[in-house]
């Protein structure tokens, strides 16, 4: 994967619905916005279904009924003077309160930003997307999905694919690079940073019909204090071993570098290699797209090439008001059973990546004990108590299947359904016997009412049924104002 690491200001796709075909040279549109929301939930058990609580940013828990309250703003104001001006700043803020079995009070937006034609510069948390997926029927990218809090970090890079000069459009990148920083008081680590980057080429000009996709992102933990696999506690910090996260080289070992470090370089490393296609019909758009999964070096060797995420996105093109219509399609299939095989022996096979733990971040790739890519791969916390815990999740080995359905019912009505079926075989150390098979589903209708000048009232029903979960159901009901600022 050396080669994948060694570029360091290799820039994202921070929504892949911005997969458009605008170019840099049109106009630049923004929406200033703000909302308040009321939400209840109420469940049939002591837990939160899979589909109502799994990529919701980590504003819903895992724990059963509650209510909520929520309100969030979004603004950008011009500093030229064109009405569409080259420079705008602006902020973001979004607040959650929750009482329930837990009271939380959650800040899952706040930062403040600087726009510069189709360039963003951020600091705070920020609402993302990382990999070619669909963002929102989608089961969520493998490496970053929208499934835990955002991680506070400064980023620079892309809003949108920006075309690349002397191309005459028919080549464009999207991607950004980021620093950040893990809470404090994980169960093993403190102090623990995020170093992260994605880079993104698109084929094809904005009246392309068929356009080809492909890039990279890359996350690394670093530089935390833990008393696993370190010296006196703290893993390499310092500017020499951040170069060392960034490009992933392996370096010969030195004060403050284990033998774990230079065997498995600075840092606990993941990410996707994806590849995708595109094309506009009359009729449909159809997306295609591959997450290839790395960790350790087994993509390299293709020793690990069954894994990964494969998708299809199918977006109708034309509405014509009929009384029920289906407008948006995803199908999916998540595999991480293969995992380089059974067996590591160094220097001879790479096996056992064992997806999301790490020997030495033993509270793995978690962000306040929320898994932060695919939700498929769980924490121990949330499977059955008859499961074995293991690290920070005791099930990495997954075949999922996953659909992901949206439309419009008698023309006023929004519907969109989650289906998902899982067959989770543990971990190669601590395998499940048998494996054990998941059903969860969601369905949640939409609309909007005359209430306080228009407003949008969600219901949503989800249930879970297998051996992973805890069987149950719920139903949650929002009210939400949306104010434009513009």
């Amino acid at each position: 994967m050396k080669t994948h690491y060694i570029l360091l200001f290799c820039f994202n796709l921070i929504y892949c619905n911005c997969l458009s075909q605008e170019s840099e040279q049109e106009a630049f549109v923004d929406s200033s916005n703000a909302y308040v929301e009321i939400y209840g939930l109420a469940t049939s058990n002591s837990k939160t279904p899979f589909w109502m609580h799994a990529n919701q940013y980590g504003t819903v828990p895992n724990s059963g009924s509650l209510g909520s309250i929520r309100a969030g703003l979004a603004n950008l104001w011009n500093v030229s003077s064109q009405t569409n001006g080259n420079l705008r700043v602006g902020i973001g803020f979004e607040a959650v309160g929750n009482a329930g079995k837990t009271n939380h009070f959650l800040l899952p937006q706040a930062y403040g930003n600087v726009r510069f034609k189709n360039w963003e510069l951020f600091i705070g948390r920020k609402k993302q997307h990382v990999g070619l997926a669909d963002s929102t029927l989608s089961s969520g990218s493998y490496a970053w999905s929208g499934n835990s809090l955002p991680i506070p970090k400064i980023q620079i890079g892309t809003m949108r694919f920006v075309n690349l000069p002397f191309t005459n459009g028919w080549l464009s990148f999207n991607a950004f690079y980021s620093d950040g920083l893990f809470e404090k008081g994980r169960p093993y680590t403190n102090d623990l940073k995020l170093h992260q980057k994605a880079f993104y080429l698109k084929i094809g000009n904005k009246n392309s019909r068929l356009t080809l996709l492909g890039g990279f992102n890359h996350q690394v933990q670093w530089g935390g204090k833990t008393s696993v696999q370190t010296e006196n506690g703290q893993m390499p910090t310092g500017f020499k071993n951040y170069i060392r996260a960034v490009t992933g080289k392996r370096y010969p070992s030195g004060p403050g570098i284990t033998q774990f470090d230079y065997e498995n370089r600075i840092g606990n490393h993941l990410g996707t290699i994806d590849l995708g296609l595109e094309y506009y019909g009359y009729e449909y758009r159809w997306f295609l797209y591959r997450q290839n999964i790395y960790e350790d070096g087994s993509l390299i060797k293709l020793t690990n090439i069954m894994d990964g995420l494969n998708g299809v996105s199918i977006k109708k093109q034309n509405s014509y008001g009929a009384e029920f219509e289906v407008t948006e399609m995803v199908f999916e299939v998540l595999y991480t059973k293969s995992q380089g095989g059974s067996t590591w022996i160094k220097g001879q096979n790479l096996g056992r990546d064992n997806y999301f733990n790490n020997q030495q971040v033993l509270d793995g790739w978690s962000y306040f004990d929320r898994t932060i890519g695919t939700p498929f791969i769980t924490p121990s916390s949330d499977t059955q108590g008859t499961r074995p815990e293991y690290q920070f999740t005791n099930n990495n080995r997954v075949m999922a299947l996953h659909a992901g359905l949206k439309g419009t019912l008698f023309q006023d009505i929004i519907w969109l359904t989650k289906l998902s079926y899982s067959n989770n075989s543990g971990t190669y150390e601590l395998p499940f016997s048998p494996s054990a098979n998941q059903f969860s589903g969601l369905l949640t209708l939409q609309t909007d009412l005359k209430l306080f000048g228009g407003s949008t009232i969600t219901g949503s029903f989800a249930g879970d049924s297998g051996k992973l979960y805890a069987n149950n159901f719920g139903f949650s009901l929002a009210l939400r104002k949306n104010i434009s600022l513009n």
